[in-house]
């Protein structure tokens, strides 16, 4: 049982939010999300990593979580994070809780050698994971060519987690 391999996953953030609506985040408080968001699962580790583009590791067995759960873990805990921040102004929540923003979570496996030597860098077998807030989901989606991006991935390689007004 020891012999597996814990999963691994770096989060970027791509926030696609005029700054009005939710407050942006730094990398630093973008990775205190996560590292309090999920520190009820012991089981997972979280920690800020020093990279241009990835800002939050997550360790987690894979025996007890697929990517896929850990992804949705990651999305509730920014949903937390900004009903939590709207709900501590009341002239903010009045002002813009029709306006939150739709979260979605993209994950794939890398399947291709590493760009860096780095620790800190994707290697293959880990998951790279956008983070993303959005007032359009669909829209963000078609402007990636989501849907031409994973027609030729198998299923189990990537997933998509969109959580909606």
């Amino acid at each position: 049982m020891n012999d597996i391999l814990p999963g691994r996953m770096l989060l970027s953030h791509n926030f696609d939010v005029a700054g009005d609506i939710v407050p942006a985040l730094s990398r630093e408080e973008f990775a205190q999300v996560f590292i309090e968001g999920l520190a009820d699962r012991k089981q997972l580790k979280c920690r800020l990593v020093d990279n241009p583009h990835w800002i939050v590791e997550v360790l987690f067995p894979t025996e007890e979580f697929s990517p896929q759960q850990v992804g949705e873990l990651c999305a509730y805990a920014l949903l937390e994070k900004r009903q939590t921040q709207s709900s501590q102004s009341v002239s903010f929540r009045e002002s813009h809780s029709a306006a939150m923003p739709e979260i979605l979570v993209l994950g794939g496996i890398k399947t291709t050698p590493a760009t860096s030597s780095s620790p800190n860098a994707l290697q293959p077998g880990n998951w790279g994971v956008d983070v993303v807030e959005t007032l359009s989901s669909e829209a963000f989606l078609q402007a990636i060519a989501w849907d031409a991006t994973i027609a030729q991935k198998p299923t189990d390689s990537i997933f998509k987690i969109e959580l909606k007004k």
